[in-house]
Parts: structure tokens; sequence; C-alpha cells
């Protein structure tokens, strides 16, 4: 299993090494010594302490849909010109960024401030992996 060291374990779940090095001391994760005397933690543990951890606000909408990609934010940005419009939404730590058309954003009435859904919906996503470090 791929073992992450604390301070990228503290990254990838948003808290402070301190938080995750008391998850340790509390028996909340496991960890070991790797190679070079450092602790790390066993990446599958951290996977799921993630997504049991995960805070994920309700979809205000209530509608059934078959995407499975939904991010539920608030509107930080709007670039709109007489046709088109640049819209980010801020999905707690991630910025999501649609183009649409100027008619959709005031259709939707979507103005700073606002909640809003981005739904992704793809037949193709890129996986890619950091550069290993020990």
């Amino acid at each position: 299993m791929p073992q992450i060291s604390v301070p990228d374990a503290a990254r990838y779940l948003g808290v402070s090494d301190d938080t995750v090095r008391r998850w340790i001391d509390n028996g909340v994760i496991g960890s070991e010594k790797n190679t070079s005397g450092r602790t790390v933690v066993d990446g599958l543990e951290l996977a799921q302490l993630a997504k049991k951890n995960a805070v994920v606000p309700d979809d205000p909408t209530g509608i059934g849909s078959s995407a499975r990609n939904r991010f539920v934010g608030l509107v930080t940005g709007i670039t709109a010109d007489t046709v088109m419009a640049q819209v980010e939404i801020q999905c707690g730590p991630f910025r999501v960024v649609s183009l649409m058309s100027s008619e959709a954003v005031r259709d939707l009435g979507l103005e700073l401030g606002s909640v809003a859904i981005a739904v992704v919906k793809a037949t193709m996503v890129i996986v890619e992996t950091p550069t290993a470090r020990d």
C-alpha cells in the first residue's frame, strides 16, 4: 500500500500536521516509520478516513440525476459579454469554472454569492499521479 507522509496527509485532508499527529496518537489512523525513519500513514486508510469525514452540502434542488459528480457551492465570479459567460463556483476547496451562454446566466438567476450546483458528466476523466517522493 502507498505510504503518505504526515504533512502530505494533512494537506490532502485540509487539516494541520498537528491534527494528523493527534489522530495517530488517538488511534483514529494508524502509522508506521518508513525507511527514512519518518512517520507515514497507509494511503488506503487515509482515503477511507477522507471519505468518512467528507462533508458534502445537501443538494438544495432535490432533483434526481444520473450524474454522480455534483458539486454544491457558491458563485464567486461571473464574467459575461452579450453572448457568453464564464461562471466560477467555489465548491468547498475546489474551484469549478463553467462556460455558458449569458442567457443561461440570466435564466438561472446566477449572481455573486448565489448557491449553484456544478454537474459534471463526462465520458473521459483524466487521472494523474504525483511524482514519487521519499
